[in-house]
């Protein structure tokens, strides 16, 4: 489809999952579920490379050893939701069980996530 400049549409279609980040170093592993997996990647590192993340010890690794200390992962994902398939807070109650999933997995605390 073409918009009124000419521009061809884009239409996004969010992947829910859950990303993994590990400090290379020490081993840390931080994991996070969102609607939107890949952009929530994006968002990671962005506020990284500001100083702006919310997470102390993630933003302490990346200002102390740098980006290349850190590897970025989508670890799982669930099917994209389809209109009308799954409410959003569905969906969002099944992402959470999936992380929780993961953190029984790796053995890590509910309290190390991301």
């Amino acid at each position: 489809m073409t918009g009124p400049e000419g521009l061809r549409e884009h239409r996004h279609t969010p992947r829910p999952g859950i990303i993994r980040i590990t400090h290379v170093p020490s081993g840390r592993t931080h994991l996070n579920c969102s609607i939107d997996a890949p952009a929530l990647l994006n968002r990671t590192r962005f506020e990284l490379q500001t100083g702006t993340h919310r997470a102390p010890a993630l933003q302490r690794d990346w200002n102390t050893d740098g980006p290349d200390s850190l590897t970025f992962e989508l670890l799982d994902e669930l099917p994209p939701p389809r209109t009308g398939t799954r409410t959003p807070a569905a969906l969002r109650d099944d992402l959470k069980e999936l992380l929780t999933l993961w953190q029984e997995t790796l053995n890590i605390p509910p309290d190390r996530t991301a």
